[in-house]
């Protein structure tokens, strides 16, 4: 009977050595799919810094294109009239030799006056500084007239009289308003 029991239930020692062999050999197969803990760790310190390498190259990237672009700004501040200027020179140098005539007439003087007219409207449209001049009876703009007076009229009320001034713009930008006297409500 005991050969029964013997049979019937196993010795425990015996049914763990089966399962401690199986877990050993599927230890290894698992070993070799799943690294160790340090070798985790050393491939995320891997990680780490090169993440952190592109971070400080990124950052000193940024850096540079932001003094770059300050650089820039500055450098077209500084600049900005330049190109206004060199237009501006042939003006110059007309009226200092229009100074230096010895015996000048008046057509002459009329003359080089008008030419030299031409070359500071030259220079005005190169550099896209433009004149407001509204017509007669144009409707009044207050963001690019100024009336100075109301006086009355037989046309239609808030509407140009007359151009005192003329004005500018400068690139679509108001540089200084025309001067106008408009027509009062009745």
């Amino acid at each position: 009977m005991q050969d029964q029991e013997n049979q019937a239930s196993p010795n425990p020692e015996e049914a763990q050595q089966p399962a401690q062999a199986a877990s050993q050999q599927q230890a290894p197969a698992d070993g070799a799919a799943t690294p160790s803990l340090e070798e985790q760790l050393s491939a995320t310190e891997a990680k780490l810094a090169e993440m952190h390498e592109a971070f400080l190259r990124a950052k000193a990237e940024g850096d540079n294109i932001r003094r770059r672009a300050q650089e820039d700004v500055a450098k077209a501040h500084k600049f900005a009239v330049e190109s206004f200027a060199e237009a501006l020179l042939p003006v110059r140098d007309s009226l200092e030799m229009a100074l230096k005539v010895e015996a000048p007439t008046l057509e002459s003087l009329k003359e080089g006056v008008e030419m030299t007219l031409k070359q500071l409207t030259s220079a005005f449209e190169r550099n896209r500084l433009l004149e407001v001049v509204p017509n007669v009876g144009d409707k009044l703009d207050p963001n690019r007239h100024q009336a100075v007076a109301m006086v009355p009229a037989e046309q239609e009320a808030n509407t140009v009289v007359a151009v005192l001034q003329k004005g500018y713009t400068i690139a679509d930008r108001l540089l200084r308003p025309a001067i106008v006297t408009a027509a009062q409500p009745k």
